[in-house]
């Protein structure tokens, strides 16, 4: 590993963090704003929150099938941009849009008319179910915005331009903060709608990026886009996008509905109201050590879709996808060292109590964020691995297998036996959540070293 990595030219560590870098530091804004955002609906009280968490349920559902089409657009436009096919980039840009943001809206049209019916599935509490509501009938809308603007903000990224992602999702979320202070509050005049303000902050700011992203894109010149191609991006770019990106959507809708139903089953725990308040807590600390492990997914996808779309060799798309994921592999185990270390000095005496998780709740999140931090090397290997080298080579079927096979078939039945049926406490419950990964990682290596993954996703088959 360290050998293949000293190997590597100066070149490839520049163009690596100059890809890297925005997209992590966006997330690092996104989840540092996204955790104060918990801290402002805590001081509304453990149950409050505990609302918002099992509301977010079907809402990571909705975002994960942003992700899905986000990254299935990723997967052609890389390739395309190899090519430096730029017309080719804005059909299948069309082909996002248009279906992504019309699935995002029956989901919002079905929060907005069954808010309580669909919460209630999420939660033993019908008293958490109402109080949740109101923030489910305003959130879906959010995310009908957010669903075209993250796709055009992924072209973008596919063509080396990671910066306008940060500056566009760093700033919404800016804003997003802002709003939220005001409007769960009632600062300044407005009145204090509670959690009903926060859902009402995020829909404001994503109105506004989406703005932004229409006025960029029509003003942009390193990818410009095609508008007639755009709007009728054509029956061929469909069919292509359907088949490299559906199985990603299938792939992220799954994943999402794992993580559903991961939060059902601690909503039906004993303890639901405080575990749910500490998984939501936890949950965002955990992404904010993920970040640069998010961006180096990014990247490496980024890097070999446009390689293979250059038309290199296998060898030499291998090469570069070992030295990725080594690379990865480091930063992981830096990552959990250091947040392991911070578990006792700064988490447990400082930041739980500053979201009210005393007691029995505060050792639900120490367990929680010591299972998570653990998993961080293999974590972050498995995000690579799926997300950035098997899906940006095409192989989406079986990194679709990859992804969602353990999880439903390994970790979700195992954290159900142990909070549900043995009730062993939340230390086993933590572990199994994060048992998925030590499935992912072998079944990882043996699809990437078999070389059956690279595959040119812009080249027409012929019958």
């Amino acid at each position: 590993m360290i050998r293949r990595l000293r190997s590597r030219p100066a070149s490839f560590y520049r163009r690596l963090w100059a890809l890297t870098l925005p997209i992590a530091l966006q997330n690092l804004i996104t989840f540092s704003l996204g955790l104060i955002d918990t801290f402002m609906v805590s001081q509304l009280g453990n149950t409050e929150m505990a609302a918002v968490t099992a509301a977010h349920g079907p809402v990571f559902l909705l975002l994960s099938m942003v992700f899905g089409i986000q990254s299935g657009l990723s997967i052609l436009a890389s390739q395309y941009w190899g090519k430096r096919d730029t017309v080719n980039i804005s059909r299948a840009l069309g082909v996002a849009c248009y279906l992504g943001v019309s699935l995002s809206l029956v989901f919002a049209l079905a929060f907005f008319l069954r808010p309580v019916a669909i919460m209630d599935l999420l939660s033993n509490s019908h008293e958490i179910s109402v109080l949740g509501a109101p923030y489910l009938r305003l959130i879906g809308f959010s995310y009908v915005c957010n669903m075209a603007s993250s796709v055009y903000v992924s072209a973008q990224r596919s063509a080396g331009n990671s910066r306008f992602g940060m500056l566009l999702f760093g700033s919404s979320t800016i804003l997003n903060t802002i709003l939220n202070y005001i409007l769960i509050y009632g600062h300044f005049g407005a009145p204090a709608l509670g959690i009903q303000g926060a859902a009402l902050a995020t829909l404001l700011s994503r109105m506004v990026e989406l703005a932004v992203c229409v006025v960029y894109a029509l003003r942009c010149r390193n990818l410009p886009l095609d508008i007639p191609a755009f709007l009728r991006p054509g029956w061929e770019m469909l069919r292509r996008f359907v088949r490299y990106a559906s199985p990603v959507v299938f792939n992220e809708l799954m994943w999402g509905l794992g993580n559903t139903m991961l939060t059902v089953i601690l909503g039906y725990m004993d303890t639901s109201v405080e575990i749910l308040a500490a998984y939501s807590v936890t949950g965002n600390l955990g992404r904010l050590f993920l970040v640069v492990c998010f961006g180096l997914g990014m990247a490496t996808g980024v890097m070999v879709g446009n390689t293979i779309g250059e038309g290199a060799g296998q060898d030499e798309v291998m090469d570069l996808s070992q030295a990725l994921l080594d690379f990865t592999t480091v930063v992981g185990l830096v990552l959990a060292a250091v947040s392991l270390a911070l578990v006792p000095i700064l988490f447990r005496p400082l930041v739980f109590p500053l979201f009210k998780l005393y007691g029995v709740s505060a050792s639900i999140a120490t367990a929680l964020a010591v299972a998570s931090f653990a998993a961080t090397p293999i974590h972050a290997y498995a995000i690579s691995a799926i997300t950035g080298v098997l899906r940006a080579g095409g192989d989406v079927q079986f990194s679709t297998m990859l992804d969602i096979g353990p999880q439903w078939l390994f970790a979700l039945p195992l954290t159900a036996l142990t909070a549900l049926v043995l009730k062993t406490g939340y230390w086993p419950v933590a572990i199994a959540i994060q048992s998925e990964n030590l499935l992912k990682v072998p079944l990882c290596i043996w699809r990437v070293n078999s070389r059956k993954w690279i595959h040119d996703v812009t080249v027409r088959e012929e019958p």
